[in-house]
């Protein structure tokens, strides 16, 4: 059978952030309790003109080129911060993009694990038409309120990947392993702006799908577990990983020497999104994207898994081999760059920044683009329907 995965892999998060010590302060929590308890530091903030769509073309942007658009026959966008009931994001995308006009376009939902939905058919029909690729996008904005239990997770991203029969970067394996049922540990109502969650049961919730996706694993692929080098998780805080581990070394499913390899492995994959934050469907890609970047343990033909989770719930165990484009500086440097080039901002900033909220009239005229940063942007309201611009 043919190699099928990820050729290529961009991410793109906003140029503004806020220090996860001076939102402690100003909450009079000890900044221990989000720098250490959940693993955070820094929290990406969009501002109203960066939605889902602008910052899933930024991401896209740094990925394809003329030759892959005349490929795709796919774009599959992936998020749980929708701003509309019936259109899907990826048609903005794939006019944006100039993609090839005989192509599928389609929205995909199920919390955190529409991504890794979206990576899965997206191999399958590959597969079938080896010469063909498919775009998949996350992009997620994540918010739970000011001043909320659930305020220290938020954050703000995109990842874009490119599936194609040339897998430069991760060749996907066929066979992977589900877990669902029906749970209420964090979702959101129609009439809600933001995510209701049950914190600490949402956590455990995580944990028991893990370990019994494990078990699976091992009882019916224990070639495939034993062979893993290293382990990626979706991530919506970054502590959130090595609680996982923790879980399989109590429960006996990982012996002291296997525990502290992949914890090695866990820290490198962790940097990214504790600057970032949640960036719910894209959050594992970034964990598997932070490896990449800081990792200097993997190699070409390091077997990987890939833990993804999504409220509901719904958890799959896949499962990987990492190729030599993994490796490419082109990727260190167009991700780190965009970190060099972020600018903090007060929390009272912030607090502006994430109560700014588009009229509901359908008619809106974005002041500010002159001081956009390269690239695109919503650029306009026009009854009711979208426009973008592009620096």
């Amino acid at each position: 059978m043919i190699e099928v995965g990820i050729e290529k892999i961009g991410f793109y998060t906003p140029e503004q952030y806020v220090s996860m010590e001076d939102l402690a302060d100003a909450r009079g929590i000890d900044p221990n309790k989000f720098l250490i308890g959940i693993g955070q530091a820094e929290m990406a903030v969009p501002t109203i003109d960066m939605d889902i769509v602008a910052m899933a073309a930024n991401a896209c942007e740094q990925i394809i080129d003329e030759a892959d658009k005349q490929l795709i026959d796919q774009v599959i966008f992936a998020t749980e911060s929708s701003f509309d009931y019936s259109k899907a994001g990826a048609t903005y995308l794939h006019e944006m993009l100039g993609i090839q006009p005989f192509a599928k376009v389609f929205e995909i939902k199920q919390a955190c694990y529409g991504g890794t939905a979206g990576i899965q058919m997206a191999c399958d029909y590959v597969r079938l038409r080896p010469n063909r690729k498919v775009l998949v996008v996350m992009s997620d904005i994540s918010k739970y309120g000011l001043n909320t239990g659930g305020e220290p997770t938020q954050g703000a991203g995109a990842v874009a990947v490119l599936v194609s029969a040339e897998p430069k970067v991760l060749a996907i394996d066929l066979e992977s392993t589900s877990l669902s049922f029906q749970s209420f540990d964090f979702w959101r109502p129609q009439y809600s702006k933001v995510a209701l969650v049950e914190g600490h049961y949402s956590t455990e919730l995580y944990l028991d799908l893990f370990e019994h996706v494990v078990q699976e694993v091992q009882a019916q692929r224990p070639n495939v577990w034993e062979q893993i080098d290293a382990l990626y998780f979706h991530l919506p805080f970054t502590k959130m990983g090595k609680k996982a581990l923790d879980r399989l070394l109590a429960k006996g499913l990982l012996d002291e020497e296997r525990y502290a390899s992949l914890l090695a492995h866990y820290e490198s994959s962790a940097k990214l999104g504790r600057r970032v934050g949640n960036i719910y469907t894209g959050s594992l890609y970034l964990s598997f994207l932070s490896g990449l970047v800081y990792d200097e343990k993997l190699q070409a033909g390091d077997h990987v898994g890939l833990f993804s989770y999504g409220s509901g719930a719904v958890g799959e165990f896949l499962t990987g081999t990492l190729h030599e484009g993994a490796f490419t500086q082109a990727i260190r440097d167009k991700t780190l760059q965009q970190f060099e080039q972020r600018q903090a901002i007060s929390v009272a900033t912030y607090e502006e920044i994430y109560q700014d909220t588009l009229p509901e009239t359908g008619v809106w005229q974005n002041e500010s683009s002159s001081q956009q940063p390269k690239g695109y942007y919503l650029a306009e309201i026009d009854k009711h329907r979208r426009r973008y611009g592009y620096n």
